[in-house]
């Protein structure tokens, strides 16, 4: 198996704070990998050191097979890092955003041009406007195209879609999923754990300055418990007689959301389902909610740190 990162026991302190205690992760070459966590957990600590902003007090760590303090150079000409505007200029257009970066990655005035229209159809967005008259969708995809600019292998994407629409958040999710088709490693790091689920292979989750879980989505699912089962009467006055069913035939009393008035309760088994339809209908109750799920991100986020996912920012209004 192919890695395109691996990160083995890295240490990194600011004065008396350890951000980093010892991390270790690997992402798949041509896969995406979701480093989540909350607010001081480590993230931006770990990718500034992956894109040889920092160097580790301890622990290595390698992009391409490259030991980023070692051959800093031949990472840097691996990786590119964006998704919060790092890119954009906005007095300058479009054609002129990217064709800038093109230069100073090497391209000669013709191969940059070229490199430059090739993004901007590709990405939809209009190379004579300046990028301060953009959408924030818009610009968005112009900082995904100047990080495509030079190719890189592996793509560092803080925060992608921040602030988007969910129209934005799902084509700059499409956009994502292309680059991976065409062989490009992710490293994302999101607040948005739908975001994560929708894009990530596997999940590394940190939280003061350690991971504390990984593996696919599915696999974190089922660390912290199986399905849950929601149900919501028709009718308020049959909260007590199916309370009693669920609590006969799970050992648990559900908990009752009174605003919305759902019964939640764990699922021991897959036959719960068709043993709870024939008690309802034994005792002439009809529902107007049924569902057996597994455990959200978000729900599997607060078991292992504690803490629910930063609410994002208001999406920005498309022009």
């Amino acid at each position: 198996m192919s890695y395109a990162i691996q990160v083995q026991g890295l240490v990194k302190r600011f004065g008396g704070t350890t951000a980093l205690a010892g991390v270790d992760f690997e992402a798949r070459a041509g896969t995406v990998l979701g480093l989540l966590g909350p607010n001081g957990a480590g993230k931006t600590t770990a990718v500034r050191i992956l894109a040889t902003l920092l160097r580790p007090d301890e622990g290595r760590a390698t992009v391409g097979g490259y030991d980023t303090v070692r051959d800093a150079a031949r990472v840097r000409d691996l990786i590119a890092l964006t998704g919060q505007y790092a890119s954009v200029d906005d007095e300058m257009s479009g054609t002129h955003n990217l064709v800038l970066i093109g230069r100073l990655l090497g391209l000669s005035r013709a191969g940059a041009r070229q490199r430059a229209r090739e993004l901007l159809e590709r990405f939809d967005v209009p190379g004579d406007r300046l990028a301060g008259t953009y959408s924030g969708g818009m610009r968005r995809r112009l900082d995904l195209a100047a990080g495509l600019v030079g190719r890189p292998e592996v793509l560092y994407l803080d925060e992608p879609t921040t602030g988007l629409d969910p129209r934005s958040r799902g084509d700059v999710w499409a956009m994502v999923r292309d680059m991976v088709a065409e062989g490009t490693t992710v490293l994302l790091t999101t607040q948005y754990l739908d975001e994560a689920e929708h894009l990530a292979d596997e999940i590394t989750v940190i939280d003061h300055g350690r991971v504390v879980a990984d593996g696919t989505p599915d696999t974190l699912r089922a660390q912290i418990g199986g399905q849950t089962l929601e149900l919501r009467p028709s009718e308020q006055a049959d909260l007590g007689v199916v309370t009693a069913i669920l609590t006969d035939l799970t050992g648990q009393v559900p908990e009752w959301d009174r605003d919305s008035g759902r019964l939640t309760v764990a699922a021991p088994d897959s036959g719960l389902l068709a043993a709870l339809v024939r008690r309802l209908e034994e005792a002439n109750v009809t529902v107007r909610e049924l569902a057996l799920r597994m455990p959200s991100l978000d729900e599997v986020f607060l078991a292992l740190t504690g803490h629910r996912t930063t609410p994002p920012p208001e999406p920005t209004k498309e022009t």
